[in-house]
C-alpha cells in the first residue's frame, strides 16, 4: 500500500533547495558526487529524523515504559536525473529550520531501497527515520499512525522498524521488525556487558 510521507516544514525545504542553489554550498560539500554533477537537481523524499538514545533506550523493556525518541531533523534525498547521488540534512534553530549539510554514502541508497519495499506491505505506514546513534544503527521506522504529527508520536509496539545496511551485525538489513521485537535486543546491546545471542528471527540469513 501507498507510504503517507508527511510534509517537511517549508522552512527547511527552502533552506535545502538555496544550499543546491548555492556553488559555495555544493563545493564544501564532502560529496564528490554532488559536487561533479552538472544540471538540476532537486530535493525529494523528505524524511523526519528522529534519535533513540541511551538514556531513552535502556531499560524499557523490563520497565514496559514505551521509549521516547526526539525529532533531530528533516533528511532529504537528492535527484539528479533518475537517481538519488547524496542527502541533505536540515535541524531545528532558535530562528527555525535551517539547512545543516549534504552527505553521500551506503545510506542514501539504503533509504530508497526500504522506501521501496515499505511500499509492497499490505498496511499503511508513516515513513520515518530513526537514528540509534550507540548502536551506529539506522532504521526505516514505518509508524502505524498515517495521520500523526511526524515531529511527535513514540513508536508503538506494533509499528516497523526496517535497518538499514550497513547494518550491526546479527541483524539483517532490509528486514522489518515489529519494534516489540527488535527493541529487546537493541536494548540487551546497548548494556555495558551484554553480548547475548540474537534470536533467530534477527538474525542475518547465511551467504
Amino acid at each position: 500500500m501507498p507510504l503517507h510521507v508527511p510534509p517537511a516544514p517549508a522552512p527547511a525545504l527552502r533552506s535545502v533547495l538555496a544550499a543546491l542553489g548555492s556553488p559555495t554550498a555544493v563545493n564544501e560539500a564532502h560529496t564528490p558526487a554532488l559536487r561533479a554533477l552538472q544540471g538540476p537537481m532537486t530535493a525529494e523524499l523528505a524524511l523526519p529524523v528522529h534519535v533513540l538514545d541511551r538514556l531513552n533506550i535502556s531499560g524499557l523493556t523490563a520497565g514496559g515504559r514505551p521509549p521516547r525518541t526526539r525529532l533531530t531533523g528533516w533528511r532529504f534525498l537528492i535527484r539528479s536525473g533518475d537517481r538519488y547521488v547524496a542527502a541533505a540534512d536540515t535541524r531545528l534553530t532558535p530562528d527555525g529550520w535551517a539547512f545543516s549539510h549534504f552527505f553521500e554514502g551506503p545510506y542514501v541508497a539504503a533509504t530508497e531501497r526500504a522506501l521501496r519495499q515499505a511500499e509492497s506491505l499490505a498496511k499503511s505506514y508513516q515513513p520515518r527515520l530513526l537514528s540509534v546513534p550507540e548502536l551506529y544503527m539506522l532504521t526505516l521506522w514505518l509508524h502505524g499512525s498515517v495521520g500523526a504529527d511526524a515531529s511527535a508520536g513514540l513508536p508503538a509496539a506494533a509499528d516497523l522498524l526496517v535497518p538499514l545496511a550497513p547494518a550491526p551485525p546479527g541483524i539483517a538489513a532490509y528486514r522489518p521488525h515489529p519494534v516489540s521485537e527488535l527493541l529487546p535486543v537493541m536494548t540487551h546491546r546497548l548494556k555495558p556487558s551484554a553480548a547475548p545471542p540474537v534470536p533467530p528471527s534477527m538474525a542475518a540469513p547465511a551467504a
